[in-house]
């Protein structure tokens, strides 16, 4: 029969193990990357601007890339700037209406670069493994409503489920089914939006 020290020394052991067990699949699966996903590699430029490599292509914020924040704080980014007027007009005046009901409505992408977009195309293809599942969720550069300046994606889901509600008073319109985030103005204010389309291609 074993000795106490023994069985202690048996315990300790086996709890470590546990321990060690659980960090790994804390690191390497609960956030790991999607199976298929293409992994990104961000950085943080010496004046504190953030680059990532997506696809293999290098982009910053002279691309439209940004850290997820209101369009206030954004308000001097090319993601902003690049914006049509009308649209940045509308996303201002609805952000601060949801803030007045307690919701913070960020901006996570806005205007993006030819480049850009093209990075997060390739990034779908490898990660869906066909172009056609990839244009599912990811339109190419030529018929991105984001390169023409004229889609944001906002966040978190309250923002979301917010701006479906309530956007059409400011003109703005979820424009596809499969994409809660992307929003554009296709109405009038105060209009009626037109029905999102059916499994087609935004971002």
């Amino acid at each position: 029969m074993p000795s106490p020290t023994t069985r202690t020394t048996a315990v300790t052991l086996v709890a470590i193990a546990v321990v060690i067990g659980v960090a790994c699949w804390t690191i390497g699966g609960a956030h790991a990357p999607e199976r298929g996903r293409v992994a990104n590699v961000v950085d943080v430029t010496s004046d504190g601007g953030r680059t990532e490599t997506i696809a293999g292509t290098d982009l910053g914020a002279q691309d439209g890339l940004v850290d997820s924040a209101t369009i206030v704080d954004l308000a001097d980014s090319p993601a902003v700037t690049g914006l049509d007027a009308d649209l940045r007009s509308a996303v201002e005046q609805a952000t601060a209406a949801a803030h007045d009901d307690g919701v913070e409505v960020l901006v996570n992408s806005g205007w993006r670069s030819t480049r850009y977009q093209q990075a997060l195309l390739d990034q779908a293809v490898e990660q869906y493994g066909s172009m056609s599942e990839a244009r599912l969720w990811v339109n190419t550069p030529e018929r991105s409503t984001h390169v023409q300046g004229k889609a944001v994606d906002v966040g978190p889901t309250d923002a979301m489920s917010w701006m479906d509600q309530h956007g059409a008073a400011y003109g703005l319109c979820r424009t596809y089914a499969n994409e809660l985030w992307h929003f554009e103005r296709v109405t009038t204010p105060g209009g009626t939006c037109p029905r999102a389309h059916e499994g087609g291609t935004a971002g």
